[in-house]
C-alpha cells in the first residue's frame, strides 16, 4: 500500500544562517565559464553563450553558516510502498535525501550523515547528498537551501502524490515536482513541470543531480560511446568512452582530477544513467525523452578532491554524482517559449545487471547489459504512459498543504492581478496571500500605495527586485529607498551609468551604508579602485561593525594597495567576528601585504578554517605558498598542510 506521511529527521546540523544583506550585484553566479569551445558543435556553442546571467540577483547570498554542528530536526516527507522508501527534505529545496530498497535494505543514494552547508551553490550554501533539483541558470539552484511549498495530492487511482512547487525569481517561472510511488512500482516516479507564464522567451536550465556512494568497485554506465569532458581548466573536449587517455573514467576512483563528463547520447537511444557495484547492483535513473542530457561528476583522488569529500561530509563518506538535464551539457541554456509548459517523468530505482558484463572490458557489452536490465525493470513505454496519464491530474488542487515555501509567488500573483496580466496562482500550484512575509511587505506597499519606505535606514533592505516590471512603480515613488532599488535594477540590466546616478541620488536624499556600498562595488567593478575605496570608507562610517561590509571593503583595500587600512577595520571587529575563518584569512593576507610576515605566519600555523571557501577558490594554498616565499625567498618551504589543500587539478599540486 502506497503511503505519504510527514515526520522529522534528526541530523548533526550546521544551520544555513542569515543571508548576507549586501546584494551580489556582480557576483554569485556559477563559476563554470567556458573559455575554449573549439571542440563543441555549433548548437552547443550557441547554447553555451546563451542565457548567462550577470549575478544571482534578486537572491541574496547565504554565507552565514559555520562548521559547528549540533543535532537538529528537519521536516521531511516520506513516500513508501512495499519496495521503496523515499525521504524528502522539505526545508532544503525538496531534495530527495534517501531512497531505500526495502527488500534488500540497500540505500540507493549517498545519504549524507550530516547537514553541512558549503560554498558550492549559486547563493553559496549547498549540501552534498541525495537528489537535488536544479532550475533556472547554470549552477546549484538558488532554492537548494530554501523551503518549497509542498502538498498532498491524490491520483485518480488513489496513489498519494507529494507535490512540491515554487516561483523561481531569476527566470520568473513556476516549477512543480510531483513524486509518487504506486503500490506495485519498483521505481520512484517523479513528474516535473516548468511553466513559463511570461509573454517572452526565457533561457531555461534543469539538472537533477544524483549523489551515489563512490567505491572502487562502482562503475558508471550510460548509453553513449563518447562524452564531453569539462574540468577546471575551462575547456570542453570530446572524448571516447570509456578510457580516452588509458584511464577508465567510468571507474571514478581511478581518476586523479575532478571533472565533469557529459555523455554524448545519440538521438533515438533511451535516456538513462546508472552506477553499479561489483554485484551489478545500484541506482538507475531513467526518463522520458525531454530530459536529454546525462552526466558523471567525480571529485578525483588528488589531495584536494579527497579533502573536498571530507569537507562536505565526514571521513570515509565518498560519493560521485550521476545527473540528468534538459540540455546535452550543464554548460548550456535552452530557449523556453512564452507560455510554454515543459514536462517529463524521471524514475529512480534499483538496477540489477549481469556483473561480468557490466564490469567487463567491452564497453558496448557493458552498457547494453545495463540497458537490457533497465528494459526489464521499467520499459520505456511505461514511462511514456505515466507522462501521458499525468495530464489528468497534474493541475489537480491539493488535498492538504504540508509545507510552506516563500511568499514571492504570492507577490508576483498580486502584481499580475494589479496590472491585468494572467494570474500566476493556479489550483494545482497555489500561492496564497498567507505566505507573504517581511521580504514582500515593501513591494506590496509599492504596488498598493505607490511608495516604498524603510522603517530604519540603518538596517539593510530585506529584499531586492531585478524584474523590469518593477522599474515603472519605483520610478514614480519618492525617497532614498526607491532610488537605491532603481540602481539595483539598472545594474542587473547592464545600465551602469543610470545605476550610479540613482545611488548618488539616494545618498543625496539620505546617506546610507547601502547606497555607498553599491557605489563602491560599482567602482571596483569598473576598475576605479581609488573611488571604490573612498565609497567603502563612507559606507563603513555608517556601518563599521557589519562583517560582510568589512570583509568586502578589505578585499578592495588590498587590491588598491592599502593593507594597513584593511587591518585597522579588521582589528575594530569584536572578538567573535575576528575569530571567524574568513576574517583570519583576510588578516593574514593583509599582514603579509603590509610586510608583517611573522603575523601572517602565526595565523597560518594556528590554523585558518574558512567555512565558506568556494569550489575552485585558491586563496588558502596561495597564501601559504606566498608566506613561504616571503619567509625563505624560494617556493616552497614547508609542505602545504592538508587543511589548506582544496586544489582541483593535478597541475595545481605544486607550490
Amino acid at each position: 500500500m502506497s503511503e505519504l506521511r510527514l515526520t522529522t529527521l534528526t541530523l548533526p546540523t550546521a544551520p544555513v544562517g542569515p543571508v548576507n544583506p549586501l546584494p551580489p550585484l556582480f557576483g554569485g553566479a556559477d563559476l563554470h565559464q567556458v573559455e575554449d569551445t573549439s571542440q563543441a558543435d555549433e548548437e552547443m556553442r550557441h547554447n553555451i553563450a546563451y542565457g548567462r546571467v550577470p549575478s544571482v540577483m534578486p537572491y541574496l547570498m547565504q554565507d552565514g553558516y559555520t562548521r559547528e554542528r549540533a543535532p537538529a530536526e528537519h521536516p521531511v516527507a516520506v513516500l513508501e510502498n512495499a519496495t521503496l522508501r523515499a525521504t524528502f527534505l522539505l526545508g532544503a529545496g525538496g531534495r530527495l535525501w534517501s531512497l531505500v530498497h526495502k527488500p534488500t535494505g540497500h540505500e540507493l543514494l549517498f545519504r549524507n550523515p550530516v547537514f553541512q552547508p558549503a560554498n558550492l551553490a549559486l547563493r553559496g550554501a549547498w549540501l552534498a547528498g541525495g537528489v537535488e533539483w536544479n532550475i533556472a541558470t547554470i549552477g546549484h539552484t538558488p532554492t537548494t537551501c530554501e523551503p518549497l511549498h509542498a502538498a498532498r495530492v491524490t491520483r485518480p487511482d488513489g496513489t498519494p502524490v507529494l507535490r512540491m512547487w515554487e516561483y523561481e525569481r531569476i527566470r520568473g517561472v513556476i516549477y512543480q515536482i510531483d513524486a509518487h510511488l504506486p503500490d506495485d512500482s519498483q521505481v520512484l516516479l517523479v513528474h516535473v513541470r516548468i511553466t513559463n507564464p511570461r509573454d517572452t522567451t526565457v533561457p531555461m536550465y534543469w539538472w537533477s543531480n544524483i549523489a551515489v556512494p563512490e567505491t572502487p568497485d562502482v562503475r558508471v554506465l550510460a548509453p553513449a560511446d563518447a562524452a564531453w569532458q569539462f574540468s577546471y581548466d575551462r575547456r570542453i573536449r570530446h572524448v571516447a568512452l570509456p578510457a580516452p587517455d588509458g584511464t577508465d573514467l567510468t571507474r571514478t576512483t581511478l581518476s586523479r582530477d575532478a571533472a565533469d563528463y557529459f555523455f554524448d547520447i545519440p538521438a533515438g537511444r533511451r535516456r538513462w544513467v546508472t552506477a553499479l557495484d561489483a554485484q551489478g547492483r545500484g541506482l538507475v535513473q531513467a526518463s522520458t525523452q525531454r530530459l536529454r542530457g546525462r552526466k558523471l561528476f567525480l571529485w578525483g583522488q588528488g589531495e584536494g578532491g579527497r579533502h573536498w569529500q571530507e569537507w562536505l561530509s565526514e571521513p570515509g563518506q565518498a560519493y560521485l554524482e550521476i545527473q540528468a538535464g534538459l540540455a546535452r551539457t550543464q554548460l548550456e541554456h535552452l530557449p523556453m517559449p512564452a507560455g510554454a509548459r515543459w514536462s517529463w517523468v524521471e524514475a529512480y530505482g534499483l538496477l540489477e545487471a549481469d556483473p561480468d558484463a557490466v564490469h567487463g572490458d567491452d564497453w558496448t557489452t557493458a552498457r547494453n547489459a545495463a540497458r537490457d536490465s533497465l528494459d526489464k525493470l521499467l520499459p520505456q513505454s511505461v514511462l511514456d504512459a505515466e507522462l501521458q496519464a499525468a495530464t489528468g491530474w497534474i493541475d489537480q488542487q491539493p488535498d492538504e498543504i504540508l509545507h510552506t515555501g516563500s511568499g514571492w509567488g504570492a507577490l508576483e500573483h498580486h502584481r499580475r492581478t494589479k496590472t491585468g496580466e494572467t494570474p500566476l496562482s493556479t489550483p494545482g500550484t497555489p500561492f496564497p496571500d498567507t505566505t507573504l512575509g517581511p521580504e514582500q511587505t515593501p513591494w506590496l506597499e509599492l504596488l498598493d500605495h505607490g511608495r516604498i519606505t524603510a522603517a530604519d535606514p540603518d538596517r539593510a533592505p530585506a529584499s531586492y527586485q531585478t524584474d523590469p516590471a518593477w522599474v515603472e512603480p519605483l520610478g514614480t515613488a519618492e525617497g532614498w529607498l526607491a532610488q537605491l532599488h532603481l540602481g539595483t535594477l539598472h545594474t542587473h540590466t547592464g545600465d551602469l551609468d543610470r545605476a550610479r546616478k540613482a545611488w548618488l541620488r539616494s545618498v543625496e536624499l539620505h546617506p546610507t551604508a547601502w547606497a555607498w556600498r553599491n557605489l563602491a562595488t560599482l567602482a571596483a567593478h569598473t576598475g576605479d579602485l581609488d573611488e571604490a575605496a573612498r565609497a567603502y570608507r563612507a559606507a563603513l562610517r555608517l556601518a563599521p561593525a557589519l562583517l560582510p561590509l568589512v570583509l568586502e571593503s578589505a578585499g578592495v583595500l588590498l587590491r588598491a594597495g592599502h593593507p594597513h587600512e584593511a587591518l585597522e577595520h579588521l582589528e575594530a571587529l569584536d572578538p567573535a567576528q575576528r575569530a571567524t575563518g574568513r576574517v583570519r584569512w583576510t588578516e593574514a593576507r593583509a599582514a603579509l601585504d603590509a610586510g608583517d610576515v611573522e603575523r601572517c605566519g602565526r595565523l597560518l600555523h594556528e590554523g585558518i578554517e574558512v567555512a565558506d571557501i568556494r569550489e575552485g577558490e585558491d586563496s588558502l594554498h596561495e597564501l601559504w605558498f606566498a608566506h613561504q616565499h616571503a619567509t625563505s625567498g624560494t617556493t616552497p618551504g614547508l609542505p602545504l598542510p592538508r587543511a589548506y589543500d582544496f586544489r582541483m587539478l593535478t597541475a595545481d599540486q605544486t607550490g
